[in-house]
Order: C-alpha cells, then structure tokens, then sequence
C-alpha cells in the first residue's frame, strides 16, 4: 500500500512536472507567448520543489527511523493522523516494524535473563575470554572457586595462582587440563576444559571450572579398597599354605611337647621335611615375584617421545604377533589411516601396551574357530590420532568389565593380572587413555587415544 500511493504521488507529480514544461516550451517557441511561457516556467519551478519537497519528507522520515536503530533508540514514533495518506500510511508501517523491533528486543533481554539465571545457579565456574584477555562474563561458581569478587581480565589470576593463570591462559579448545589450587578453603582439584566460539565476529574461549576433589578423593579410595582387597587375596593365597605346612613339619620334630631326639627321626621324616621346605621355597619365590610385580608398576620410567609412524610398528607387532600362543589360528588384519599417520609419543611404552593387548586378544580367542583380531590406527571424531585393537572373542562381563584395570586382578589361571595396569600407567604418562568396551559374544574393543 505504501508503494503504491508514494508510486502514485511520484508519477502525477512527475507527469504535472512534464506537461507544465511541454506547455511551457509550446507557448515560448509555437505562439511568443512570453508573458505565458514565464508563467509556465514558475509553475514548473514549483512543481519541482514539491517533488523535492515530498521526497525529502519521506527520506527524512526513514532517515530517522533507521538512526533511531542505528543507535539503538526503540521509542522514536510518528504520528499517525496527518492530512497526507501517503505519509500516513508510511508512519503506520514504520510504527510497526519499530514495536516488532521493540518486541524482539523485549524477547532477547528476556532470553538473555534467563541464561544468565542459569550460568549464576550453575554450580560449575564458566568464564568466557577474548584474545586479549578480557573477561567478557564469568558466573558466581567461578569467581568462588578463584577466590576473586570481581573478574575482568585473566591476568588477575596470576595473583591468585600462577600455574592456574598459566593453565588457563595457554589452553586451547577441546583440551581438559587438572590444575591443583590453595585457597581459603584448603587444597582443591579443578578440572579445566576450553572450548572456542565466534561472537560478533570475535573468537572467544568459553572455560568451564569444576571442583573434582570430592569425585577424586572417592576414586581414589574406591582404587585403593580394590588395591588392597586383591594383594590381601594374593598374599593370603600364598602364606595361607606355608603357615600350615610349617606347622605340619614342625609337629614331626615334637612328641607330647618335647622336641625328639636325633634317633627318633627316621628318614620318611627327613623326606618329607625336605619336600615340605621345598614347597615353602618355591613359595616364597611366587610371593617375591608378586612383590616384583608391584615394583615394576610403580617404576615406570619417565616417556621419551619421538615422531614414529604407526605403520612401522604395526609391522613390527605383526611379526612379534607370529610367535604368540594360537597364533596360528587367529586372523590378524592392520589398517592405518592415513597411511603416514606418525605418534609422538614413546616407540618403546606404546608397543608394550599393544603387544599385550594383542597378546589378551589372542588368549581370549583361544577355542575360537573363526578368531579375527583387528589394529586400526587413525584419527578420531575429536581430531586426537588413536589406535585400537579389536577381537571377535567371548568378551568381557559387565560384573568385571571395571575390574580388569585394577593391578593384579586376573581371569586367567596362570596371569598376573598387571598388565593392563601398566598399560593403562603408560597412556596416562602420554596424556592419553585407554579405555574398554566389550559386547559379550560378539566383540570386545580396547582404544588407545592420545
């Protein structure tokens, strides 16, 4: 409607403007009518104002109603009751898209309120950061957790702890750091995770802080009543047996009390002592070898990490592979992806953790007819490279499943139950993990991020 009668108002006045000039021209070159053509020529010139005239008045009104946006101001209005339809019709139009304006405004404020309710209740600290530094929002879980009322920029962390101002200034998205910080509340664990977002053409840092002590502190008792529980079980297995056959031996040297005399000892006595110390000897070397077994896990060696390619030690896992128990019974596949995928990390610790999980496929698939065992190493949905062994086996129990990285804790008859301690050590010296999961008779899958 507005076009229509701007459009109408334009073209009569443009035609009025044309004709009057025709006319003019007619009169002054056709007839002499000097007197006329003057007169003419008056009419045009104010024909031609009114056309300006009318255009600026509704050039001034849209200039004012988008300066009024421009500058954020949502309570210009214009008046609605004028002679002229056309500005009439323009005024209501404008009116209505500045309350659809105010409207929105009112429902983003809104929307705005209610996430910043949210972020003040969350019980997690987040902080947003741009690449200068500034803070450009962080809630009340944050500014708790750093001990600070008022938080605008990252280098007032520095006071509050250097390596959490050092940790948080240096991470980079999809990283997750623990930083240990002292506060008035004593010592606390916080779990940093960063992530990146763009705003207004800014890239900024969200950072989300959150107290893990408590989740700390259970795990690791929950580690150490498992610890515990399994050496109890493997040091009672084995002095259980000496504590009774040194009894047993012990009686054959004593009568009523008293110890016997040297003629009273005949030699099925002596045998059997011998036999006896024998089996307490070997014994206490399986009680030693435990012992070892324990000092290995708690002295591995610091990771030399050097660039390798994953294709180089796959190789090498292939033909160690072929010496392993039932290997030949098993079908071994090796993908990587992409061909010249490379690892920093320690050549020597990361085939120790491969080995045995291949070697624990193999076992697993001992009385499998059609054993299939596959090392794929590549780059996951996170852009972190991987590497994973998989078997088609009989899979791991879910009643077990959180037991088989506790050290010690074995299925097999003859295991030592450290291996996937250990392995599970190394990729944690790496910053990495592995992880586990297991579909019962069907696959069982081991992963190794980094």
């Amino acid at each position: 409607m507005i076009s229509r009668n701007l459009y109408i108002q334009i073209i009569f006045r443009v035609i009025l403007l044309a004709a009057f000039c025709l006319l003019g021209g007619w009169m002054l070159f056709g007839k002499n009518w000097y007197l006329a053509s003057v007169l003419m020529l008056l009419c045009t010139i104010f024909l031609a104002g009114n056309l300006i005239h009318f255009l600026n008045t509704t050039n001034r009104r849209l200039y004012y109603f988008f300066d009024a946006i421009r500058n954020d101001d949502s309570t210009l209005s214009f008046p609605e009751k004028t002679t002229n339809k056309t500005i009439v019709e323009l005024n209501k139009s404008l009116n209505k898209v500045n309350w659809q304006i105010q409207q929105i405004k009112i429902e983003n404020r809104l929307q705005e309120q209610y996430f910043q309710a949210l972020l003040e209740h969350a019980a997690t600290g987040i902080l947003t950061f741009d690449e200068k530094g500034f803070v450009l929002h962080s809630n009340t879980a944050a500014r708790k957790l750093f001990g600070l009322e008022v938080l605008t920029h990252l280098n007032q962390l520095e006071k509050v702890d250097r390596r959490l101002f050092q940790t948080i200034k240096n991470i980079r998205p999809a990283e997750q750091r623990l930083v240990t910080l002292d506060n008035e509340r004593g010592n606390i664990q916080l779990l940093i995770k960063a992530s990146s977002f763009i705003s207004r053409q800014k890239n900024l840092i969200l950072i989300s802080v959150q107290d893990i002590k408590n989740e700390l502190d259970e795990k690791e008792l929950d580690s150490w009543l498992k610890l515990i529980r399994v050496l109890m079980h493997e040091i009672m297995n084995s002095i259980t047996p000496v504590t009774s056959l040194s009894e047993s031996l012990s009686g054959y040297f004593y009568t009523e009390g008293k110890v016997k005399s040297p003629a009273e000892i005949d030699e099925k006595i002596i045998a059997t002592t011998i036999r006896g110390l024998d089996v307490i000897r070997e014994q206490g070397k399986g009680l030693i070898s435990f012992v070892d077994s324990y000092r290995k896990l708690t002295r591995l060696p610091k990771p030399e990490k050097k660039l390798f390619q994953a294709k180089n030690m796959f190789e090498n896992i292939r033909l160690l592979s072929a010496s392993f128990e039932y290997a030949g019974n098993i079908e071994l596949n090796c993908l990587v992806d992409p061909d010249d995928l490379a690892f920093p990390a320690d050549e020597k610790m990361i085939s120790q953790v491969l080995v045995n999980l291949v070697k624990n496929a193999f076992q697993a698939n001992t009385g499998n007819p059609s054993a299939k065992v596959e090392i794929v190493a590549g780059i996951g949905e996170n852009n972190r490279p991987f590497i994973s062994v998989t078997d088609n086996g009989p899979g791991i129990s879910p009643d077990i499943i959180d037991e088989i990285f506790v050290p010690f804790f074995t299925t097999r008859e003859n295991g030592s139950g450290i291996g996937l301690s250990i392995s599970r050590q190394i990729m944690r010296l790496h910053g990495g993990k592995l992880s586990v999961k297991s579909v019962p008779d069907k696959e069982t899958v081991f992963r190794m991020e980094f």
